[in-house]
């Protein structure tokens, strides 16, 4: 029974370990429907919880229509590395005011140095202040996460989604500054006009990375080392 038992131990950790080595988890991790009168339009932001880079060449997005056909390309960005967080906000379709709203949304939040911003746009797209959802799908039509939804928005704040490390969602609420990386920022769009106060955190991932497969296999080492001394001793 003890010269079974080791080698089927042997192999369940190794399966968990094969497991963990090669995997894309991208997420929504946050969304902002109000930024209020003279702050940054709607935006999203896409978390890769896994741990190997993520091709997002061809990508869309959608609200609660939650349709392919109707969704709108992903523009600005082609990867999410593993434990990044991208921002996406919403702009007219042309590159050169794609360019100038850039500027301004990474200026209203301080700069986001390090972060990925990029942007969508089409006729009949919008997050809606009374309620509203995301999802994201490939370029085959496929949904690559899992559709989020919010209530009516509060004007100035995000809404936060935070996920367990399997990617199921645990929390779904406002951002409260000093929370899952959420600031309060008072600023104007395009720096003109009166500032008003935001609470959000764009290009912050919002929960623990799974066990890499060096700290499982170690674990695992250790305990099947332990058990072949138990089956000496016995």
């Amino acid at each position: 029974m003890k010269k079974t038992f080791l080698p089927i131990l042997t192999a369940a950790l190794l399966a968990s370990v094969a497991s963990t080595q090669a995997q894309v988890l991208i997420r929504i991790t946050e969304a902002m429907s109000s930024s209020g009168t003279g702050g940054t339009p709607d935006w999203i932001e896409l978390s890769n919880l896994g741990n190997v880079a993520a091709d997002i060449t061809g990508w869309k997005m959608d609200d609660s229509s939650r349709t392919f056909g109707t969704s709108f390309l992903l523009n600005g960005i082609t990867s999410i590395a593993a434990g990044e967080s991208v921002v996406f906000f919403e702009t007219a379709s042309n590159l050169a005011a794609a360019s100038t709203d850039t500027t301004n949304f990474r200026n209203f939040w301080g700069g986001l140095s390090g972060v990925q911003v990029g942007y969508y746009g089409g006729s009949g797209i919008g997050l809606s202040s009374s309620g509203d959802g995301v999802i994201v799908f490939n370029s085959l039509g496929l949904e690559q996460t899992t559709y989020v939804s919010f209530s009516t928005a509060t004007s100035g704040t995000s809404f936060n989604f935070v996920y367990d490390p399997s990617g199921t969602n645990i929390i779904n609420a406002l951002s409260v500054a000093g929370e899952y990386g959420a600031t309060t920022v008072s600023a104007a769009w395009g720096g003109t006009g009166t500032a008003i106060s935001n609470t959000a955190g764009p290009g912050t991932i919002v929960t623990v990375p799974e066990p890499s497969s060096t700290a499982l296999l170690g674990l695992g080492t250790i305990a099947l080392l332990g058990l072949r001394r138990l089956n000496r001793k016995a």
